[in-house]
């Protein structure tokens, strides 16, 4: 099988979808591959929801890319017509001297980010369904909330393939090198031909980018569901999607949403994986109890009411920022988005199509490669 494009799309997950649609809307004769189909829940991109935030405690920086993604994800709602980001507020608590209260304050001083601060006094009595250490504080940035995560990937493909792009699922990436007009990627479906590359592979880009095998780890992370008997925590009651520092670890949540009980998670931790496809996606003990602890302390939720269960995967970069760049003349990447950047997948998709055309953002220099510089 031959086939020629302006741009092959490897991995068509959150970043890879908006990169097909981005790409197909400059005229360009569109192509994605991936091995499973759009919205799966063999990857990353999947789970409900994603949170979605401006006041950026990783790092000031990753603002303005935040700024540009609201408004994107904006013109998607438009586009698609469908319901995709759902603005609750996010509250974030933790210690006043934690790295999370001073991320979200340093990053919303720097770009006059509106953001309401709570004492613990003040918190108690403003958001009395979950419980506090004396320590704790907390920030409510109300413009904040939460992505539906599978809708989100469904309505870039399908924008992207309104605009002419073409989608191949059951597809395994076996390689990829310059051709003599271009490039050529080897799958299990024959050699397909391009212009150009885009690779978004998530925990897959290990295989298809060797060269970073020493830089990427993939982890394994759980998402949990409880049935909590207390209407405080639904969606229709004003419930926000909240990230608590503990001395445990980091733990994020959102509201009950459509009755399918309220989603928590632990953002720290994770379980190493050698082979994204042999990942064990049964229900880790230590992890549940972990969760549950945390819902129990901070939620009041009983135990024993644990609903439902999901495993997604981070996958790492060595300082945990996202690692976006050329690989090639013609070749665009992101990866290492290390738990943190569904959220950006518009401005991530049309930065990379922006790498390719020779108009990079500015704003995303930060990102790239170069900072490794000097590593073993």
């Amino acid at each position: 099988m031959s086939k020629n494009y302006d741009c092959i799309v490897l991995g068509v997950g959150g970043i890879g979808s908006a990169a097909m649609y981005y790409a197909a809307s400059q005229g360009w004769r569109v192509l994605g591959l991936d091995r499973f189909p759009i919205g799966h829940a063999s990857g990353s991109s999947h789970g409900q929801t994603r949170i979605i935030r401006q006041a950026y405690f990783e790092h000031p920086d990753y603002v303005p890319l935040l700024q540009s993604t609201y408004q994107l994800w904006d013109d998607l709602e438009k586009t698609s017509g469908e319901s995709l980001f759902q603005r609750t507020g996010l509250l974030q608590v933790g210690d006043s001297q934690g790295s999370i209260i001073q991320g979200v304050k340093a990053s919303a001083e720097e770009h006059r980010l509106t953001v309401r601060e709570f004492d613990n006094a003040a918190l108690r009595k403003a958001f009395p369904l979950f419980n506090y250490r004396d320590v704790d504080v907390g920030v409510l940035e109300e413009n904040a909330g939460f992505l539906r995560v599978e809708k989100c990937v469904s309505a870039f493909a399908r924008a992207a393939q309104s605009q002419g792009a073409d989608f191949i699922d059951g597809v395994t990436i076996e390689g990829w090198d310059r051709g003599a007009a271009g490039y050529e990627v080897t799958t299990s479906q024959g050699c397909f031909r391009g212009r150009r590359l885009i690779i978004a592979a998530g925990a897959w880009a290990n295989q298809i980018m060797p060269d970073l095998r020493k830089r990427l780890r993939v982890i394994a992370k759980h998402q949990h569901w409880f049935r909590i008997p207390d209407e405080r925590t639904q969606l229709e009651k004003g419930c926000p999607t909240f990230f608590f520092e503990t001395e445990e670890g980091y733990f994020y949540g959102f509201p009950d949403i459509d009755g399918n009980g309220t989603k928590i998670c632990e953002h720290s931790g994770g379980t190493p994986v050698e082979n994204p496809l042999e990942i064990n996606r049964d229900i880790d003990p230590l992890d549940l109890e972990r969760v549950q602890h945390f819902a129990h302390h901070s939620l009041n939720c009983p135990r024993g009411i644990h609903h439902d269960h999901r495993v997604c995967m981070y996958t790492m970069s060595p300082d945990e920022h996202f690692m976006v760049d050329l690989a090639d003349e013609q070749v665009a990447f992101a990866c290492g988005l290390s738990g943190h950047g569904f959220k950006f997948a518009p401005v991530l998709g049309k930065a990379l199509v922006q790498l390719l055309e020779g108009t990079p953002r500015a704003d995303m220099d930060f990102l790239k490669l170069k900072r490794f510089n000097g590593d073993s």
